[in-house]
């Protein structure tokens, strides 16, 4: 049944290469330490306490990230939706099913990367987040980002790519260029839930997961 669903969202993103990639192979990151391991407990015991904005009275619970906790790709959202906020984890649903199948196409795999969102609370009626509730949950995405440090960040949609660049380009403008935060390359790629409404820009997608990659590729050679 799961290789019949993977095959269903390949075919419907229509991209006939999008295979694992297995003549190089990403490696999976070292293994991390007890103290870190402690460190991301704390913080994640944190933000389900959490009670900055008025988002934590509507919450079923927080959403907070889940992956490899020191990964080279961090991959950034906008915030959790109704399977999300259900479950507790980020991209699940048809989007995360999707989200997973990129992923796979360039050699990667969910347990290989960390995902988190901008917001760690789900939005009533999925409206994109306001500005107070972006800046209540600012800190923990940066503490995040600093206990990952990770050599390249996705940031997937619209809404998580003008919150991390400070701007208001649309994602046209964002896609197929190296920004950076905080000195780490930011690569603007399509939500997978838009792409599920918008085939036609399936190759497109496709375009920004490869340029990625020779992102992440060029940066390594720089180190």
């Amino acid at each position: 049944m799961e290789n019949v669903r993977r095959l269903q969202y390949l075919e419907a993103m229509g991209i006939d290469v999008w295979l694992p990639t297995t003549a190089n192979p990403i490696a999976s990151p070292e293994p991390i330490t007890e103290t870190l391991i402690d460190t991301w407990a704390s913080l994640q015991a944190e933000v389900a306490q959490c009670t900055r904005c008025g988002l934590s009275a509507t919450r079923t619970q927080t959403v907070f990230g889940s992956g490899h906790l020191q990964a080279d790709w961090l991959i950034i959202g906008e915030a959790p939706g109704q399977h999300e906020d259900e479950q507790g984890q980020p991209f699940v649903g048809n989007a995360g099913l999707l989200l997973t199948e990129m992923l796979r196409a360039i050699g990667l795999s969910r347990e290989q990367v960390y995902i988190t969102n901008i917001l760690k609370c789900r939005p009533p009626n999925n409206r994109d987040p306001h500005a107070n509730e972006v800046a209540s949950c600012n800190g923990f995405l940066l503490r995040q980002m600093q206990l990952v440090q990770p050599k390249i960040i996705l940031a997937v949609g619209r809404v998580a790519a003008q919150t991390l660049l400070s701007t208001d380009a649309p994602l046209s403008k964002l896609r197929g260029k190296v920004h950076a935060f905080n000195h780490t390359p930011v690569v603007v790629v399509y939500h997978p839930a838009y792409l599920l409404r918008s085939l036609p820009e399936k190759r497109k997608a496709w375009q920004d997961l490869v340029f990625a990659l020779k992102t992440i590729k060029t940066t390594g050679e720089n180190e």
